[in-house]
């Protein structure tokens, strides 16, 4: 009886463990460097500094995951994901950029074969520095087969990273409480570059992934916040680059993707839709959303001109992006 007992206080003990990563407001992200990253030490030359960002959708390329694309799948076969992330290095080394700012990007999850994608990223291209931010870390997800989960967000580097920092975004408060437990904690990341400092000002990389789906005003929390972090840079004398998914339009835009987006036996836009619009396919869920980024163009120098942004290629849900094949127009991705 001692032994039952025994056991099962050991077993009661562990099922206190969390499942799921709680992160404070503030907080160091995983710091990573290429396994060869001694070997090369780049130096700024003083010319442009070549940036890109990219949501790399965690290595599944085309793969009908269940959170979009109208799919109904969860995992990826290791076959399928090792030849998107070649793909993706290969393009990586290809721009030949100074700083890569990742969206999506998975460690040791379930459904892409546990790999750590920062690393391989690192090895397998001339960037030496990383510096990872998880805005979903579990050890399990029950829902749907996810299991083990670990993705979010990253900056990498030709140069050294240092002082980064995880920057909690508001969680969405139009969920139950166990659905936002189990549910995505969006976060900007921060890094200084040393390196690249120009006229005694600090230089740092800014990435945000904003949340998609919200339906209340957290996407105003989150560019709200990511306006004062920028703000807050500058008004220390730093100089910056950023970009990120912020899952939203630009002043100008089409704001309703409703019916390009709809999958099969989807109902929207009728008077039995529930909901009548589409999760993330409608940007006009609270007074101001269409003009959300009006302040970041207002303020800072876009790398895409006015004159350009709201053209089809700038966007993922233009057809440009949305073929599958000549017969097939449209795919609901995000």
């Amino acid at each position: 009886m001692k032994r039952i007992i025994s056991i099962t206080g050991i077993f009661l003990i562990l099922a206190c463990d969390p499942f799921v990563t709680e992160f404070p407001d503030s907080s160091d992200p995983l710091m990573l460097k290429a396994a060869n990253a001694s070997d090369i030490t780049y130096v700024y030359d003083s010319l442009a500094i070549k940036v890109v960002t990219w949501n790399i959708r965690f290595g599944i390329g085309r793969f009908p995951f269940f959170g979009d694309s109208c799919g109904d799948s969860v995992i990826a076969d290791n076959e399928s994901v090792e030849a998107n992330m070649v793909a993706i290095a290969e393009a990586i080394n290809a721009m030949d950029a100074d700083i890569v700012l990742l969206q999506e990007v998975d460690l040791e999850s379930k459904r892409t074969g546990y790999l750590n994608q920062v690393q391989y990223l690192l090895d397998n291209t001339y960037l030496n520095y990383g510096s990872y931010a998880s805005m979903w870390e579990a050890d399990y997800i029950p829902s749907d087969g996810v299991g083990r989960i670990n993705t979010g967000n990253a900056i990498l580097s030709k140069y050294e990273l240092t002082d980064a920092e995880r920057i909690q975004l508001r969680l969405r408060t139009d969920q139950s409480d166990l659905v936002q437990y189990f549910w995505l904690r969006r976060n900007i990341i921060k890094a200084k570059i040393p390196a690249l400092s120009q006229s005694g000002k600090d230089f740092f990389a800014v990435n945000i992934h904003a949340t998609a789906f919200a339906t209340d005003d957290t996407k105003e929390q989150h560019i709200n916040k990511y306006i004062e972090v920028l703000g807050n840079i500058d008004a220390g004398g730093g100089i910056f680059v950023t970009g990120g998914d912020l899952n939203s339009v630009p002043p100008g835009s089409v704001i309703d993707f409703c019916e390009s987006d709809m999958c099969v036996n989807d109902n929207f836009h009728t008077d039995n839709a529930d909901p009548y619009h589409k999760e993330g396919s409608y940007f006009e869920n609270f007074s101001g959303e269409p003009d959300l980024l009006v302040p970041l163009y207002d303020t800072y120098d876009a790398a895409i001109d006015t004159a350009s942004y709201n053209l089809p290629e700038h966007f993922t849900h233009a057809p440009s992006t949305s073929m599958i094949d000549d017969t097939t127009v449209t795919m609901y991705d995000r």
